[in-house]
């Protein structure tokens, strides 16, 4: 039987949650390393840094429910820095191996975290909002990431990622 969450808040976060998990993993699925890092002569973010970025925020959100991880490319990522000129990012299966690591953690956390423990203040340089709203920001930030890496996936010739 499916653990229901202890918060009525958590209900249709973990719908989205449980979705991203799985697109991730399907929107990157047999992308070349080159591919990865392909800018197509734009100042646009690569999907690379989109997928190291995607991962970085989860084992951000996790470390305020008490998980102390952090993704292999965590220095790439650290204070949520945007995409470098010329580092040429980590394989995208990397990332992918973290992402398993950390979503089952975050996923319990979020089952079990209470409204009392989603009204705590979340803050960080310039913002202040509950960990609910965070939880709000990045499941918002994940269907994006995940929709660009989407696009990415058509711009450089692949099929269109799979929902199944």
């Amino acid at each position: 039987m499916e653990v229901q969450p202890v918060s009525s808040k958590t209900f249709g976060f973990m719908v989205l949650y449980d979705m991203h998990t799985k697109f991730f993993s399907n929107v990157i699925v047999d992308i070349s390393e080159k591919d990865a890092n392909q800018r197509l002569g734009t100042k646009a973010n690569h999907m690379a840094w989109l997928a190291g970025s995607l991962v970085n925020e989860r084992f951000e959100l996790a470390r305020s429910f008490g998980i102390e991880k952090q993704q292999e490319a965590h220095e790439l990522f650290k204070d949520h820095k945007g995409i470098q000129d010329g580092v040429t990012y980590p394989s995208l299966a990397s990332f992918e191996k973290d992402w398993k690591i950390i979503s089952p953690l975050l996923r319990e956390a979020l089952l079990h975290a209470d409204d009392e423990k989603f009204d705590e203040p979340f803050e960080m340089p310039g913002m202040k909002m509950s960990l609910f709203d965070l939880v709000s920001f990045q499941t918002y930030r994940e269907a994006s990431c995940i929709g660009q890496l989407a696009l990415w996936r058509r711009l450089l010739g692949y099929e269109a990622m799979k929902y199944m």
